[in-house]
């Protein structure tokens, strides 16, 4: 059984705010330090971020307004700068930036399933979904679509299916609120984080070490289960630098952190 939301559903909306907010760091230095909280809906949208990199409050208004799609939305931002015992952590080479746990788990097919599922329903339909994938049951909340037209587009998919159980519905940051990493297992289906995987640079291990962990897990097909303190310079026999650097290019062929934030991990 797998929950899985596509990229229109609020929290997604927020991770992608925050997943841009860090590519632009990304394009303002090689190597940027940053966290960033996104907390919107209801034409608001609250943004905090810890970084050393500059940023105009333009700038975060202009990503705010086309991810959320809402013209007229309030931005209420708070830049600060990382805190300096954090920073220098950093200062001579890229170390662990963060405490955490992590196990990375073998995707099962039915994982696969429907993530393939609903991101070509994704591509009709561009609005906020939330789905559910049990061994005979497909339940499919839909904004924006007749029951009629999903079923169609499921037919033959489970014995089961259920369309938008409280009928018809338009979705959207005007109709819930969304906050940053609220969606980890839709994100991770089995794999397990300490932390969170969008809306940080990549020496922070909610992001490298979570990357390299699925990624093992995957090309292994056995669960991999690592943990690591701030400063570590090896992770799992290998130089923390190399695992941020496999996660940087694993980043950049996807295309970038709000490319991540999309659909997570599958």
């Amino acid at each position: 059984m797998i929950e899985k939301v596509n990229p229109s559903h609020p929290d997604k909306v927020a991770d992608r705010i925050a997943g841009a907010i860090v590519d632009l760091a990304y394009v303002k230095d090689n190597n940027p330090k940053i966290a960033v909280e996104v907390l919107i809906g209801h034409n608001e949208c609250n943004v905090i971020i810890e970084t050393n990199v500059t940023f105009s409050e333009e700038e975060i208004f202009n990503i705010v307004k086309r991810i959320s799609l809402l013209d007229d939305i309030k931005l209420n931002l708070k830049v600060v700068k990382q805190d300096v015992h954090l920073a220098t952590n950093q200062d001579k080479e890229i170390k662990c930036g963060d405490n955490g746990i992590f196990k990375g788990v073998p995707l099962t097919k039915e994982e696969k399933e429907i993530s393939e599922v609903i991101r070509k329903l994704y591509e009709k339909y561009p609005y906020d979904g939330k789905f559910i994938l049990t061994d005979d049951t497909f339940i499919a909340c839909q904004s924006n679509v007749k029951e009629e037209d999903i079923l169609k587009e499921l037919a033959g998919l489970r014995e089961n299916i259920i369309v938008n159980p409280l009928g018809y519905w338009t979705g959207g940051v005007n109709v819930d609120s969304g906050a940053t990493n609220r969606k980890l297992g839709s994100d991770m289906a089995q794999s397990v984080t300490g932390g969170g995987l969008h809306g940080k640079d990549l020496s922070k291990a909610d992001v490298s070490i979570n990357i390299y962990a699925f990624k093992k897990a995957q090309g292994t097909n056995k669960v991999v289960s690592l943990c690591c303190a701030i400063g570590d310079t090896l992770i799992d026999g290998k130089p923390y630098q190399e695992i941020v650097e496999e996660a940087r290019e694993y980043i950049n062929e996807i295309g970038g952190f709000e490319e991540f934030a999309k659909w997570g991990l599958y």
